[in-house]
């Protein structure tokens, strides 16, 4: 006699099935804007703090919530948008200037294959740095609307995470398919690594601009603010580094006939801010959670194509997050007197 497959079993995977969609929907849907809904997640864990504080005082939720948001506002986005203008009248007028940038940099060129006897560099076509830098001009203002789609993304659900905190905290509680202590093993671990990355990660790069703005002072180099800004962003950025905003302000004094200058910036990059790296790291790394720096580099390679620049912090929060889970599948479901 044949079996049949209950009906309850077939509207359990019609369901399972249909949310599979929907989720997967969902996903692609968002992809561009992932980097603005970790943002709100970062934020959320660095400033859920002072919410439960001013909750305590008597303050409403949503007034508590308004003003960090206007104070997230302040202290973030306003220098990344001054940063932005900046970047973009330095590109505007590279593209101004752009033939007589190529022949000054031919000139100093020419000049150092005459000094050490053999072809430096192959010759520089002025049309097409032109064109180098039209294009990067061009996909930095197309790609404005989604970067401003995503900020306001971070924004409103950040307002909500932080309204709403014990609502879906409860949620989280309620639906995830695992005890509550390792429910609150995987929360303790993610605030840890979130905290850390988001927190060393600025502050160790904006140490390190700072020292190379005293350089940058030392040496006389033009526009020194704003390439302080590059370096900053430069040092948040694996296998770039500082040589981000150092190697263009190199080349900038060498166009001008600034040889000394340019020495002196690139000795000063290579040794000072060089060396400042793992002793800021070092310091900032004791105060904060102390991660392998072998999660660190792999989570930043598989992070930061997948999730964008938000994939610094978020890439090795995805490896050590898989690294606990196999630990509490080994607890929940391993055998402890069996050994591989």
């Amino acid at each position: 006699m044949n079996k049949k497959i209950p009906a309850s079993i077939i509207r359990q995977i019609f369901v399972v099935l249909t949310l599979l969609m929907a989720a997967v929907l969902i996903i692609y849907e968002m992809l561009p804007y992932l980097g603005g809904v970790l943002a709100a997640v970062t934020l959320y864990v660095l400033l859920v703090p002072a919410q439960r504080f001013f909750e305590k005082k008597g303050w409403k939720p949503w007034i508590a919530a308004t003003l960090l948001l206007v104070v997230s506002i302040i202290v973030i986005l306003l220098p990344i948008a001054g940063l932005a203008l900046m970047f973009t009248s330095q590109i505007k007028d590279a593209l101004a200037n752009s033939d007589k940038i190529t022949e000054q940099i031919k000139a100093q060129i020419v000049q150092i294959e005459e000094y050490v006897g053999f072809d430096v560099i192959p010759a520089i076509n002025g049309d097409q740095v032109k064109s180098t830098l039209s294009y990067v001009f061009s996909n930095f203002a197309s790609s404005s609307l989604t970067i401003f789609i995503a900020v306001g993304v971070m924004f409103f659900i950040l307002y909500y995470m932080l309204v709403e905190r014990k609502t879906w905290q409860n949620a989280t509680l309620r639906y995830l398919p695992l005890k509550k202590k390792n429910i609150e093993a995987i929360g303790k671990e993610s605030i840890d690594l979130v905290k850390s990355n988001a927190i060393a990660i600025p502050l160790v790069a904006i140490m390190q601009g700072a020292v190379a703005l005293i350089g940058y002072y030392i040496f006389g180099v033009e526009n020194p603010f704003f390439w302080f800004g590059v370096t900053v962003i430069g040092s948040m950025i694996p296998f770039v580094g500082t040589a981000l905003g150092i190697g263009p302000v190199v080349i900038l004094l060498l166009a001008q006939g600034n040889t000394e200058a340019a020495i002196g910036v690139l000795i000063y990059g290579a040794v000072v801010v060089g060396s400042t790296d793992n002793l800021f790291r070092l310091i900032v790394q004791k105060k904060l959670a102390d991660i392998h720096p072998l999660i660190t580099l792999i989570g930043v390679v598989i992070g930061v194509p997948l999730f964008g620049f938000i994939g610094l912090i978020f890439g090795p929060l995805l490896i050590s997050l898989f690294l606990l889970l196999i630990k509490i599948y080994k607890n929940e479901y391993g055998d402890r007197d069996e050994t591989i």
